[in-house]
């Protein structure tokens, strides 16, 4: 059920047995599982149904380190959270992700894959995805389309790889629902968790504080907490809650909110296709997102270009992913990101301050470069490109010195201090884009697919301003996960070390990142980490908890 918090008696206390914090990917995907088990559970969810401008405010911050946005659009404070503004990528991580690489340190999760491989065979129902296949030659022979075809890569040093689409599931609208009928979960709206209360000697949390953004104030208790709201805001909770511990509920060994990491992308070089490979759409990020051209028995499917794990290794490298992106008519100007806007408003995604009237007026006043960028993408004539670039995104190096910490100086309307990010790039991401571009590149005139240009390299220097990298705005890694608390603020059955009944949910406990989009492991760990609380919560009293009589339902 849906409680308004708004509505709550003063000073009210809910009793649960696990209390959820955030309404995401990763709380919401543990609440439903808790129903299933038939634990008394109450999730807090900062906004309501709909985004709205005074919670959204609660994100903001300030980037020190690269030039970072990580706010408005990019995260979404309402039932579903960053599922609002997600583009529906899924990818497993690469097994070698797991394992401690020696040419990176700080990498190496505390399990292999074969631990998530049956929590990432159940995110396909989750997810709403295709079957767990994601072998190159099962989608080519599925789809067997003239203009959907994969590469020749035949040194072994580059391998093409396949990602399937969500739909993209938007969590708050798919599962409302099931949440509304449930018998077992209460989700409380317009509730934002403002401390962790920990004991005494800092060793179990005792109760979690909230607060409505009209002034309301509440508590809850429960026997277990999952801290489930996001890769920058588990670590501002965390740092924020040092009522017990001075440095932050956690925070012993000065690690939550370091670690910080994000998927660098830039737009590289230049490549001309051979003719019989100018229309493949297997590849190009222009054609193969969300295209039902490239689909098989309902699922859409893109492809991208990678190195092999040999080659990445003897190079050491970085894990990175790397497409085509055609350039349209029209594309940069105003009445293209008009359009564009239009295309993302049909798939429903969170689009803070966009105004359609406006929109509609700067498309009509430039007829031209309307015309030149929706016709290109509607209809998809290659003779209207006018060139293609490399897209890539990197693997980010594990870095303590990229970190979220907390203003001194900046508070929301909550009282709670704004985030203060410092996102911060190796010298080994350059190296990685440049050696990735250019072995990819040779593999492509190798076998007669095209002819590549690339840019100067970019390694040893500063971002050069026109290749600045742009997040992806995957916020990884703030809470990581290790068997030693020195190096991790987890376990590895994402337990909070030192703290016996706290756990954390999300993409903040990945130690390192991979170059796969994040949502489809996060969703796996969080299956993983519903089945270890139903374990642990099997002898606790699973009694529903009290319900108040003020609590009005939504």
């Amino acid at each position: 059920m849906f409680i308004d918090s708004r509505q709550l008696d003063p000073a009210a206390r809910i009793d649960a047995t696990v209390c959820i914090i955030g309404g995401g990917v990763a709380g919401l995907t543990i609440a439903l599982e808790m129903e299933r088990l038939g634990i008394a559970t109450c999730l807090l969810e900062s906004g309501g149904f709909h985004p709205d401008d005074a919670t959204r405010d609660l994100y903001r911050g300030s980037d020190i380190g690269l030039p970072y946005r990580f706010a408005d659009g990019c995260r979404s404070r309402y039932l579903g959270g960053s599922s609002n503004c997600w583009g529906g990528w899924c990818r497993p991580l690469d097994a070698w992700d797991f394992a401690a690489r020696p040419w990176i340190p700080h990498s190496g999760w505390p399990f292999g894959i074969e631990e998530l491989a049956p929590y990432y065979l159940r995110t396909h129902a989750v997810l709403r995805l295709g079957p767990q296949n994601y072998a190159p030659d099962y989608w080519a022979a599925a789809i067997d389309r003239a203009d959907v075809r994969r590469l020749p890569l035949t040194s072994g040093k580059v391998r093409d790889t396949i990602s399937q689409f969500s739909p993209p599931v938007r969590f708050g609208t798919l599962y409302r629902g099931d949440l509304m009928r449930s018998q077992h979960v209460r989700v409380y709206l317009w509730a934002n968790a403002t401390g962790l209360t920990a004991a005494r000697d800092g060793n179990s949390l005792q109760q979690v504080e909230a607060a409505t953004l009209d002034g309301r104030k509440f508590s809850v208790k429960a026997r277990f907490y999952v801290l489930a709201s996001g890769g920058i805001e588990n670590a501002r909770l965390l740092l924020a809650s040092n009522g017990v511990q001075r440095a932050g509920l956690g925070n012993g060994n000065d690690l939550v909110g370091r670690y910080f990491m994000d998927h660098p992308r830039m737009l590289s070089g230049r490549v001309d296709f051979q003719p019989a490979w100018r229309r493949n759409k297997l590849y190009d990020i222009k054609y193969h997102y969300q295209n039902a051209a490239v689909a098989a028995g309902g699922t859409q499917i893109a492809a991208q270009l990678a190195l092999s794990e040999p080659t990445l290794a003897s190079e050491g490298l970085l894990n990175a992913r790397v497409w085509f992106c055609s350039t349209f008519p029209g594309e940069g100007s105003a009445a293209a990101a008009a359009l564009f806007r239009y295309k993302q408003a049909v798939l429903k995604k969170d689009q803070p301050g966009w105004r359609p009237l406006q929109d509609a007026a700067m498309m009509a006043r430039h007829p031209l470069d309307t015309l030149g960028y929706g016709v290109t993408r509607l209809l998809q004539p290659r003779c209207l490109i006018r060139d293609v670039r490399f897209q890539a995104i990197v693997e980010p190096e594990p870095d303590p010195r990229s970190r979220v910490t907390l203003s001194t100086t900046e508070r929301d309307a909550l009282g709670m201090p704004r985030v203060r990010v410092d996102w911060r790039l190796g010298g080994n991401v350059q190296r990685t884009f440049d050696r990735t571009l250019a072995i990819i590149g040779a593999e492509l005139e190798r076998s007669g697919v095209a002819s590549v240009t690339l840019d100067p390299p970019i390694e040893g220097g500063a971002w050069p301003a026109s290749l600045e990298p742009e997040g992806t705005w995957h916020h990884m890694g703030t809470t990581r996960m290790h068997d030693s608390p020195r190096h991790g603020v987890v376990d590895r059955h994402c337990r909070v070390h030192g703290v016996g009944n706290l756990y954390v949910a999300g993409s903040s406990l990945f130690p390192t990142a991979g170059a796969n989009f994040p949502t489809i492991t996060l969703t796996a760990l969080a299956l993983r980490l519903a089945d270890h609380l139903g374990a642990v919560a099997r002898h606790a009293d699973a009694a529903p908890a009290r319900r108040h009589s003020a609590g009005v339902m939504v």
